[in-house]
C-alpha cells in the first residue's frame, strides 16, 4: 500500500514516525512550508518535515494544495491512501476522491464533538473531563467524514492545552495503527457523525486570553488551562501586560472587595485575585519581556500590591 502523509506540527510527528516503524511504504510527505520563527525571524522546517528527511522521505511544501501543478504532482505519485494529520490547509474534492482508500484524518476530539481547528484547547476551556481522538474518513466538509475509531482520553484537573496536546499525539498514532490493520485485513467499519451532535472548535486568537475575572473561578482556570501554552491568558497590572500560566481555586470569598481587585500578597505562595464567585491564587506568570516564573521568584525582584485592580 502505497501511503502519501499530510502533516505539519508537533502533534502529527508520532503517527508519522508510527508509519516509518511499522514499514508502511511512505512514497511522499506533504507538509506546510518553512517558515520564520523567534525573534531572529529564522526560517524553520515543519518538525514533519524534519522527520521525514531523517529517513529520505520525498517532501513536498505547496503554499497551496489547490494548485494545479502539485494536484498533478500528486496524481503522477498515485497513493493508495493518504492519511492528514494536523496539515493545516483544506483539501480540495480533487485529492480527497484520488486514493483508492480514500483520505483518513486523526482528529483530536470525540466527533461530532468539537470539529474545527482547536479541539484540545476548547475541551478544556468549556470544562469537559473527557476528550479524545477519532479517526475518519474525510469528506468535504469540516470534520463532517464518516467515523472509524474513537479512544477516550481524561482530561485530569491540572492537565494544559500542551499536556493532551502531548498524551493525545501518542494515542493518535496508536488509534492509527489500529485503523490500518482493521482497513488492510477489510475490518473496517463506517459510522455516519450525527450532526445534530456536532460542537465547533474555532481557530484560536490571542485576545481571547485576556481574563474576565468577573466569570467564575472555575472559568477563569479553565481558560488559563485551555491557552496554555498557546496564546496564553492574560491581565494587565498597571497598564503592563502579564500572562498567567498557572491558577488555582482559593475557596474564600472577599465580600467587600472588587471583582480583579488583589486581596492577598502571599509571599512563598503567590497573589489572591478576586472573582465573580470567590477568587483565584496565582502562583505562576510572565511579565512582559520578562520570563515565565512563580509568583514567589518575581515577587523578590518586583512590587505586586495589595488593593491593585487587575484587568
Amino acid at each position: 500500500m502505497k501511503v502519501v502523509f499530510m502533516g505539519t506540527p508537533d502533534f502529527a510527528v508520532p503517527s508519522l514516525q508510527k508509519l516509518i516503524d511499522e514499514k508502511y511504504d511512505i512514497a511522499a510527505v506533504i507538509t506546510q512550508p518553512d517558515r520564520p520563527k523567534g525573534r531572529g525571524k529564522k526560517m524553520m522546517p515543519p518538525p514533519v518535515k524534519v522527520l521525514a528527511l531523517k529517513y529520505n522521505i520525498p517532501v513536498f511544501q505547496p503554499e497551496k494544495v489547490k494548485n494545479p501543478e502539485f494536484i498533478e504532482k500528486l496524481r503522477s505519485i498515485a497513493p493508495d491512501l493518504i492519511i492528514v494529520i494536523a496539515f493545516g490547509q483544506i483539501l480540495p474534492k480533487e485529492i480527497l476522491d484520488m486514493p483508492k482508500f480514500g483520505c483518513i484524518n486523526v482528529h483530536g476530539s470525540l466527533l461530532p464533538k468539537y470539529r474545527g481547528a482547536a479541539p484540545i484547547q476548547w475541551a478544556i476551556i468549556n470544562g469537559e473531563k473527557v476528550t479524545g481522538v477519532t479517526t475518519m474518513f474525510m469528506d468535504e466538509g469540516m470534520d463532517t467524514g464518516d467515523i472509524i475509531l474513537k479512544r477516550e482520553l481524561p482530561i485530569e484537573e491540572d492537565d494544559t492545552a500542551g499536556d493532551i496536546h502531548d498524551k493525545m499525539s501518542i494515542l493518535g498514532a496508536e488509534l492509527l495503527k489500529e485503523t490500518l490493520d482493521n482497513l488492510i485485513r477489510g475490518n473496517i467499519r463506517r459510522e455516519k457523525q450525527n450532526d445534530k451532535e456536532a460542537t465547533y472548535a474555532p481557530m484560536l486568537k490571542k485576545e481571547m486570553g485576556l481574563i474576565n475575572w468577573g466569570e467564575t473561578s472555575e472559568k477563569i482556570i479553565n481558560l488559563v488551562r485551555g491557552l496554555s501554552p498557546w496564546p496564553s491568558a492574560y491581565t494587565f497590572y498597571k497598564d503592563q501586560m502579564i500572562k498567567i500560566w498557572k491558577v488555582q481555586n482559593y475557596n474564600k470569598n472577599y465580600k467587600d472587595n472588587s471583582i480583579g481587585e488583589i486581596v492577598e500578597v502571599i509571599k512563598n505562595k503567590g497573589i489572591v485575585v478576586k472573582t465573580g464567585d470567590g477568587s483565584v491564587l496565582i502562583t505562576e506568570i510572565q511579565a512582559q519581556n520578562g520570563r515565565r516564573m512563580t509568583v514567589e521568584e518575581y515577587l523578590r525582584g518586583h512590587d505586586m500590591k495589595k488593593n491593585t485592580i487587575l484587568g
